[in-house]
């Protein structure tokens, strides 16, 4: 059997960059111009409310145009672009084609002659990816003859990883998202992050790695400037290669590992061969998650602040986006809140497997899927429930006041607008050009 080839090359210029990324992994001569071909780009979070950081968070402008005409070139015809995001509120129908035009893909559109769709508001079809486990796919995605799979080159705090699989999560209805964020300890996240590639027409992955994320998925990581393209049409080898760049062995990713698991294909990169830069050469140590106490109970910047009397446990594999969302933003209005005196043993649960702790005065129950299973547990001496998915920020903002903690309620009733805050982060920092998310 032939090795996977995976290119890794430097952007230097507009088109041929990804051109030659794309010609070293083996080229996309398979594609025919009949064929209907689906590019999914990675915008994992969108807001109307603000600016936001989209440096290593979302695949830049530069990329997608590269790819389009490329396609185009090929003498491709039908050229779709869809997404996924997140939005503060889930029936939100609005914000998709915001950030498409923020983006430049309206201008793609009228170019190129491409159509760009809101995944979410377009059918869905079911899959059986065996093992009891179903999850509904985009039907324009499926019924596509090609995939082509542009993730940024990123950390996950969840996943470890979030580069060519992952990015296809984007692909799923919200209630298949959350089946993904379940309490089973066995048949948990990283198993099912691991299936979605599994009934996809062929793809072509191009990881984006002109900016990386340290600690993402979102705005609140660490952006570096990377300048990197690495790209292969076998998902799954370009995912090894992408994560030993970001300082990881395939088996240090758990849906990596699952997926080499269920496919009986090796960890390491004896099937693969790198083509261009050489990988040593490239590599570089990332972290993906967030500090918190030997004991889970607060971020470790909280604790150095001398906190004392509330517990934020640390997230798990089954939060699902709508809690983590709003978490930076309840993270910060508790810090801003502390005036040195403790709170009244006042611990949070989110999630769906959290279990309250002994001795704790008050329990906020952080989201339905908390409410559901702890409404009536006798364990807890005071349940203050916050309903709803995703929770409502007042709702929020009135538990944590109900447990004695008097959180500003802008910080987090206006959480959407707190990306637009980090922006001060790269501000003068010439090596983060909002041009690359335009198209001129």
């Amino acid at each position: 059997m032939n090795p996977s080839l995976v290119s890794i090359v430097r952007y230097e210029k507009p088109y041929e960059s990804v051109q030659k990324a794309v010609e070293l992994a083996g080229g996309l001569s398979h594609l025919k111009p009949s064929d209907h071909v689906f590019i999914k780009p990675n915008i994992v979070f969108w807001t109307t409310k603000t600016v936001i950081p989209k440096w290593g968070v979302i695949t830049t402008s530069r990329v997608m145009e590269d790819m389009v005409r490329l396609l185009k070139d090929l003498g491709i015809h039908h050229i779709t672009i869809g997404e996924g995001s997140v939005t503060a509120d889930p029936k939100d129908k609005e914000t998709q084609f915001h950030a498409y035009e923020a983006l430049g893909y309206k201008t793609l559109e009228k170019r190129y002659g491409i159509k760009c769709v809101s995944i979410l508001a377009r059918p869905f079809t079911k899959v059986d990816l065996g093992d009891g486990m179903k999850l509904s796919f985009s039907s324009d995605v499926l019924e596509s003859d090609a995939v082509i799979d542009l993730p940024v080159l990123k950390t996950h705090a969840q996943t470890t990883v979030s580069l060519g699989i992952k990015n296809l999560k984007g692909t799923i209805s919200i209630p298949s998202r959350k089946r993904c964020h379940n309490a089973d300890p066995v048949m948990n996240l990283h198993r099912w992050v691991a299936r979605l590639s599994d009934s996809m027409p062929p793809v072509f992955t191009l990881i984006d790695g002109i900016f990386s994320n340290e600690r993402g998925p979102a705005f609140d990581g660490r952006m570096r400037r990377s300048n990197l393209l690495i790209a292969s049409n076998d998902i799954f080898a370009v995912d090894k290669v992408g994560a030993r760049v970001l300082g990881y062995a395939p088996d240090e990713v758990p849906h990596l590992k699952y997926y080499a698991e269920r496919h009986q294909r090796p960890l390491d990169l004896s099937d693969v061969e790198v083509k261009g830069e050489a990988l040593e050469d490239v590599a570089d140590a990332y972290q993906y998650d967030f500090q918190y106490t030997e004991d889970g109970a607060l971020p470790k910047p909280m604790a150095k602040m001398g906190i004392q009397g509330v517990s934020y446990y640390k997230y798990d594999l089954s939060m699902c986006t709508y809690c983590s969302g709003i978490t930076g933003a309840v993270l910060t209005a508790i810090s801003m809140a502390w005036k040195g005196q403790p709170w009244d043993d006042v611990e949070v649960l989110t999630g769906k497997q959290m279990s309250p702790r002994p001795g704790k005065k008050k329990t906020i129950l952080l989201g339905q899927c908390m409410c559901k299973l702890h409404k009536d547990n006798p364990d807890i001496q005071e349940a203050i429930l916050v309903d709803g998915c995703p929770p409502d920020p007042k709702a929020v903002v009135a538990a944590f006041h109900q447990a004695g903690i008097k959180v500003d309620p802008n910080i987090i009733e206006n959480y959407e607008q707190l990306p637009g805050f980090l922006m001060a982060r790269y501000k003068d920092k010439l090596e983060f050009e909002e041009a690359f998310f335009k198209i001129e």
